[in-house]
């Protein structure tokens, strides 16, 4: 489903203040891997999904998504093959407009627009089955607007309008950092069930190394922008924390360098 060889991105190069973020990275995921991707701050993890996602181009390197080359393929037109959840809950929704309009934009994601209602009849009952299953009481609450919902509100909306229209990848990037520990619980606890439902292929950034291990089907390790750990099925179901640090530190040479992440535990 992705496909990403020998990536590479250098920020303000030729400059005092020039930060390689990618190192000729290497990942190859299947149709319905979840892929947690954990580091410590600055080895490549919101890089790499900015590059997916097109928000920058990279300086060498392919980025194929289901057979298809979108390295060149501005950030707009990749829209439609991607769904997206950012660490701020204030991003990716508009607050100023009601749930069930949040929800009407997000469902046409990909498809031409033409001048019609907005939101149908049809569609607010869809809507009310779909909030349901957060089982967070919004299915009340349709013509709220967003911008008055709590943060894990707003993001199990977010989760929602981002997988709506079954997207080829959905992008996670620390979309649980935010949040109070009970309120990422249950974002995480929705996140693996709208994953798990819908065979969706994921990537996942987490800097809690328990959440990293317990959640999805393989893990990789990022450290100075290339991938140094990679482990999935059987042996991911058993590792530990305490493993995981041993895999890092032989595999990169160093101790990880993230105390958010060791904390985290």
């Amino acid at each position: 489903m992705l496909k990403i060889t020998n990536l590479q991105k250098t920020f303000n190069p030729g400059t005092v203040n020039a930060k390689t973020a990618l190192r000729g990275l290497n990942l190859e995921l299947q149709d319905g891997d979840f892929v947690t991707v954990i580091g410590g701050n600055g080895a490549g993890k919101s890089t790499l999904l900015n590059a997916i996602a097109g928000v920058w181009k990279p300086d060498y390197g392919t980025i194929e998504l289901d057979g298809i080359d979108v390295t060149n393929l501005p950030e707009h037109k990749r829209a439609k093959f991607l769904g997206r959840v950012f660490q701020d809950p204030m991003k990716g929704t508009a607050p100023d407009m009601e749930i069930a309009e949040n929800l009407a934009i997000a469902s046409k994601r990909g498809i031409k627009r033409r001048f019609k209602w907005g939101v149908k009849k049809s569609d607010r009952v869809q809507y009310k089955e779909l909030l349901s299953t957060l089982e967070l009481g919004l299915e009340s609450r349709l013509s709220t607007k967003v911008g008055l919902l709590s943060g894990g509100q707003r993001q199990a909306v977010t989760l929602l309008m981002a997988t709506l229209n079954r997207p080829k990848l959905l992008l996670l990037d620390e979309h649980t950092a935010a949040l109070d520990p009970k309120t990422a619980s249950k974002v995480l606890y929705l996140t693996n069930k709208i994953v798990s439902e819908n065979n969706l292929t994921t990537l996942m950034i987490t800097h809690n190394m328990h959440d990293a291990i317990q959640y999805g089907n393989r893990l990789i390790m990022m450290h100075e922008g290339q991938i140094v750990v990679d482990v999935c099925g059987e042996e991911k179901q058993k590792l530990t924390i305490e493993q995981l640090l041993q895999l890092f530190e032989a595999s990169s040479g160093s101790k990880f360098g993230s105390d958010k992440a060791i904390l985290s535990k």
